[in-house]
């Protein structure tokens, strides 16, 4: 196949990954064929057009085609700086992959631009486990010891007052931060809100073990972050609907000389795939949101219980 071939081929697959591309960011189908085939078959295209002459010349341009791609959803305002960040390792080497995979169909004299068209018969496999799969329930859990009585742990956990302004880069970044807890009512069936920088935490309370154990269903949540962009509001799909907590819970356990470990849990889902890698992602972010509310409450029971004596 001649170069002018390759090129005009090229343009017209680059054309079909595009639109396909944008169609499912434009839906919010944010599967294995955004974050696994796409960028695989962008790799495998690079390396089909271009025709490297070595093997690590065609994993330097697929990933060198990955990167671009992805970088230009930013260009575009079609995403934040954050999920661009987070898209990265996995997009990188799946175009090195793909870039790989065309160059050895082509060195083993496969017909020309036969591994290309190999991946692209699994489009069809990946956009029904996109159509059909259902996200699994996720479970975070953080425990801290604390230098107070449950008594006075108990009594910050169910509202504190004001955090103070985060230092952590990535809540600075974007990321959700919880502000302020409050409660309306006591017992089963109060209300408690979890105030957090994009919006409110609504949480039913459906376990209520005064000095043991708070459990909450979660009825309305909020986005989990503010995309950087350099226009003026980035609104992509996955920040309403993608990332949802459906119950959590803190538990109190007595400690010898009056100190009382403290755990959180919660329970949630995200409709993004590949599910172990977003899950990377989405449970440190969780965690590190647990330990912001677990340490103000700690410190605000450590120093009741300094007063106190």
């Amino acid at each position: 196949m001649s170069a002018r071939t390759r090129y005009f081929v090229g343009l017209l697959f680059l054309a079909i990954l595009v639109i396909g591309g944008v169609g499912l960011l434009h839906i919010g189908e944010y599967g294995l064929t955004i974050f696994v085939l796409l960028p695989m078959l962008l790799g495998g295209l690079a390396s089909f057009v271009f025709s490297p002459a070595t093997e690590n010349q065609a994993a330097a341009l697929g990933g060198l085609t990955a990167m671009v791609a992805v970088c230009s959803l930013l260009i575009a305002g079609m995403e934040g700086l954050i999920c661009i960040v987070m898209a990265l390792p996995i997009a990188l080497p799946l175009g090195v992959l793909g870039a790989c995979l065309v160059y050895r169909a082509a060195s083993s004299r496969a017909a020309t631009g036969g591994g290309l068209l190999m991946m692209l018969v699994l489009a069809p496999a990946s956009l029904t486990w996109d159509a059909q799969a259902r996200p699994p329930l996720l479970e975070v859990h953080t425990a801290i010891a604390i230098a107070a009585s449950p008594e006075q742990v108990w009594k910050n956990l169910v509202a504190f007052s004001e955090l103070p302004e985060p230092q952590e880069w990535y809540f600075r970044a974007g990321i959700a931060y919880p502000i302020r807890a409050r409660i309306e009512g006591s017992g089963v069936g109060a209300i408690r809100y979890c105030e957090f920088s994009t919006g409110p935490f609504v949480e039913p309370i459906e376990v209520w073990d005064e000095l043991r154990l708070l459990r909450f269903r979660v009825t309305e949540n909020p986005a989990p972050m503010h995309e950087w962009s350099p226009y003026a509001k980035v609104l992509p799909k996955h920040l309403h609907g993608y990332l949802i907590s459906k119950q959590g819970q803190f538990r109190l356990t007595r400690l010898p000389n009056n100190r009382t470990m403290l755990e959180g849990t919660t329970w949630y889902q995200h409709g993004l795939w590949p599910a172990e890698y977003w899950r990377w992602w989405s449970d440190a972010i969780i965690h590190r949101i647990h330990l912001r509310v677990m340490n103000q409450i700690r410190t605000l029971a450590e120093e009741e219980s300094v007063t106190s004596w």
